[in-house]
């Protein structure tokens, strides 16, 4: 009977039906932890770090201090960090978490006033080239109509450290797209595969520009692009048997 009620205890114990636990042993429990030290915590980031995704607010704070600047007559090379900091209400770091240096800064103000990039198949050739070579013909139009981008392009391309900024980040994509887009539509039999490709992007990328940035006073119209690739598809050649 006796062996009965001690298996009956143990049981009670395993399950957690009432039996209390055996007391702690002082000397086997850990020490608490030790209050912490306020002399030896760092002190508190005065601004919080915060990135682009979480600080909307303050970035376009600062690109639209740099527009009302240069809106007032500020040139690009008399702009300072400081005084673009003081007129979006920020403090100098929190332009350089963003931006490594005016020329980043200035870059994406243009990006800014600019047209958004249109989105591509990433797939197709023709029809993915007259997306983008319309998207050029669009910041033509842009650049015509607003005195103000008009003037930071003049200005950019006498800063050759902006100018090689906005070429690296801007420019040289958009032109590698380009390319991509007519080799994609060379391996669909859309355009001829015994030219050099990088002549074909030529003849239509340089068609488009000689009218939006070397002719200012040339006509844009929407039909433009589809005239573009529709005249270089059939060629220059007088038709055969043609006077």
């Amino acid at each position: 009977m006796r062996d009965q009620d001690d298996g009956e205890q143990r049981d009670r114990v395993m399950r957690g039906d009432g039996t209390p636990d055996p007391a702690p042993d002082p000397a086997s429990d850990p020490a608490p932890d030790p209050a912490p030290d306020p002399a030896s915590d760092p002190a508190p980031d005065p601004e919080p770090r915060r990135g682009r995704p979480r600080s909307a607010a303050a970035e376009r704070a600062i690109l639209d201090a740099v527009i009302s600047l240069l809106e007032a007559g500020e040139p690009l090379a008399g702009l300072s960090i400081e005084r673009i900091a003081r007129t979006a209400g920020v403090g100098k770091a929190t332009i350089y978490r963003r931006w490594t240096g005016k020329e980043e800064l200035f870059v994406d103000v243009v990006r800014d006033m600019e047209p958004v990039d249109p989105p591509v198949s990433g797939t197709e050739g023709l029809a993915d080239l007259r997306i983008m070579l319309e998207s050029l013909r669009t910041r033509g139009l842009a650049q015509r109509s607003s005195v103000l981008l008009h003037n930071i392009f003049a200005q950019m391309k006498s800063h050759p450290k902006l100018w090689d900024e906005y070429f690296g980040t801007v420019i040289a994509p958009r032109r590698a797209a380009i390319l991509a887009a007519v080799r994609r539509a060379v391996a669909a039999g859309e355009l001829r595969d015994d030219l050099d490709v990088e002549l074909i992007d030529d003849l239509f990328v340089g068609a488009v520009l000689v009218r939006t940035v070397h002719r200012p006073d040339a006509p844009l119209p929407d039909d433009l692009v589809d005239r573009i690739i529709t005249t270089l598809l059939q060629g220059l050649a007088p038709a055969a048997g043609r006077v």
